[in-house]
């Protein structure tokens, strides 16, 4: 009997890892991800699940990022009956991030729905809402690090800490059909980096038939970094920011991003690094996240000093929305740091709205950029974006740190490969962009040349991609399946990037010409484009 893996989410994308894992005895999953980027991966976020719910026999959670884990209130409402196994503070950190997505949801179909209406379009409903999200919670069950649990039968699974966020884990899996022997897994989940502010470093076993692999920055090689360089690097992108008025705006995933940013901002008012300002952590849900990252606090590594700087009169906590607005009305230097990461979703959105076009506004991106998300547009450089709806100019600076980044870099992830040999049958490298897959890729293939380590069969799943684990082949679909997107354009600008660009592009292009008689011009050359389709 077969022993089969269905890759399901974050092949050859960043975001939405799900793994199905079957056997002839059960049916697994090894996360349940939210998709993010282009509205066409998003859109599958709306799709039914490509399997029944009702024959997941249990669903093993890596950590509690969306992109990981934001899809299980649906998963749960779809008739999924089992239990969700995930790490103590995993199950805490979900109890504040699923609700918090289903809140969010809920506002923006909202808003979506008032646009809708005016444009006489049908309405739309969330995904799930944020009571879903909260019966959902009633599914999980903790799980102690380095201990084995049997969560179905023929299955055999155990957590090792991960390195990348609070809770975090990589799952070891044995899986059998009841004949031959078991067939031994790795899921890496999200590998944390050798200098990480809060996490100690990744764990786990040795020699595996396979390793799935995420590869966000499979190309890149960060140069080597401490705490004390980190914090450097963030004092002189403040004093460059730093004026009379004007803001720092720091996109941040509400969890570990936010707290490792506001720890060393603090610290480096303390030590007069940089001038004291107020700091607004204008994030309901990383608010939440922090006070269970308090009580946690013995995991990590810097425990103590957290605790100490969240008491701060520098750090401010805006929770409700009138707060939140408040901010508006500081004349004064200060600095926002709000969710989401990507700039997709979330109150940072606004604060981007108010402040892009202006001149003393820097944004500091600290974290990874998925293709499509409006993140990544001001990294790679627009001159004018499109928020709510509306135009408008990019004239800040846009600044980047990678010294806070949760995802260990190619090299690192190299590393924890080796230490995870020797792998008999084959490494499949998710959760990262083509050409970061490729060259994570081209890294192993030269260490195995180099006899660095032992050579290992390679795989790109594409999604939806099933792969027979005994011998490596890829099988076909399951029957009266169809194909949910094409795998050649996951992850990849989408017509609505295009479209996005191109409003922008006719708006700069009006506005470039030099009268009223120019811009008939140019309105009468788009009309006859148009007519000509």
């Amino acid at each position: 009997m077969a022993v089969t893996m269905q890759v399901l989410g974050a092949a050859r994308t960043v975001t939405g890892l799900q793994l199905l894992f079957e056997t002839g005895r059960t049916r697994v999953l090894v996360d349940c991800g939210m998709f993010q980027g282009p509205k066409s991966l998003k859109a599958l976020n709306y799709e039914p699940f490509p399997y029944d719910p009702g024959s997941i026999a249990c669903l093993l959670l890596t950590h509690a990022h969306v992109d990981h884990a934001g899809l299980i209130p649906k998963l749960v409402k779809a008739g999924f009956p089992g239990p969700v196994y995930a790490t103590r503070a995993t199950v805490d950190l979900c109890s504040a991030l699923l609700p918090d997505s289903g809140h969010i949801q809920e506002m923006e179909v909202e808003a979506l729905n008032r646009r809708n209406a005016r444009r006489g379009h049908a309405e739309v409903t969330p995904i799930y809402t944020a009571e879903d999200a909260r019966a959902a919670l009633s599914s999980f069950r903790p799980v102690d690090p380095g201990q084995w649990l049997s969560p179905a039968p023929g299955v055999r699974a155990r957590y090792w800490n991960a390195g990348h966020i609070l809770g975090s884990a990589s799952i070891e899996l044995e899986l059998s059909d009841g004949g031959d022997a078991p067939v031994r897994v790795m899921v890496s989940g999200d590998i944390g980096p050798d200098a990480a502010a809060l996490q100690r470093d990744p764990e786990g076993p040795s020699g595996f038939d396979w390793v799935v692999l995420e590869s966000t920055y499979g190309d890149e090689d960060r140069p080597a970094t401490d705490r004390e360089a980190r914090r450097d690097r963030l004092a002189a992108i403040v004093r460059e920011a730093w004026g009379g008025t004007g803001v720092l705006l720091i996109p941040a995933f509400a969890v570990e991003r936010t707290q490792e940013i506001a720890l060393d901002l603090v610290e480096l008012m303390r030590r007069q690094a940089i001038p004291r300002f107020p700091v607004f952590v204008d994030s309901p849900l990383a608010i939440r996240a922090t006070e269970v990252f308090l009580a946690h606090a013995a995991e990590l590594d810097e425990g103590i000093d957290l605790a100490a700087a969240f008491r701060t009169p520098e750090l401010r906590f805006t929770e409700t929305a009138d707060e939140s607005k408040a901010i508006a009305r500081i004349a004064s230097f200060h600095a926002v740091i709000a969710a989401s990461g990507m700039c997709e979703a979330g109150r940072i959105r606004h604060h981007l709205k108010r402040w892009l076009h202006r001149r003393d506004a820097t944004v500091l991106l600290a974290g990874f950029q998925a293709e499509g998300t409006l993140g990544r547009l001001l990294q790679d450089g627009v001159r004018a974006v499109r928020i709510q709806g509306e135009e408008s100019l990019v004239r800040a600076r846009i600044r980047r740190i990678d010294d806070y980044s949760g995802h260990a870099d190619a090299p690192e992830l190299l590393a924890w490969l080796a230490a995870r040999g020797p792998v008999a049958r084959g490494v499949a490298l998710v959760h990262g962009e083509p050409p970061a897959i490729d060259a994570l890729a081209d890294r192993i293939e030269a260490a195995a040349a180099a006899g660095t380590m032992p050579p290992v069969r390679i795989l790109k799943p594409a999604l939806d991609e099933r792969i027979d684990l005994r011998d490596g082949r890829t099988l076909d679909a399951p029957p009266n399946t169809r194909p949910r997107a094409d795998p050649a354009r996951i992850g990849r600008l989408d017509w609505h990037n295009d479209l996005s660009r191109l409003l922008l592009d006719i708006s700069e292009a009006v506005d470039r010409a030099a009268d009223e008689k120019a811009r008939g011009v140019v309105i009468r050359r788009l009309r006859r484009a148009l007519e000509d389709e």
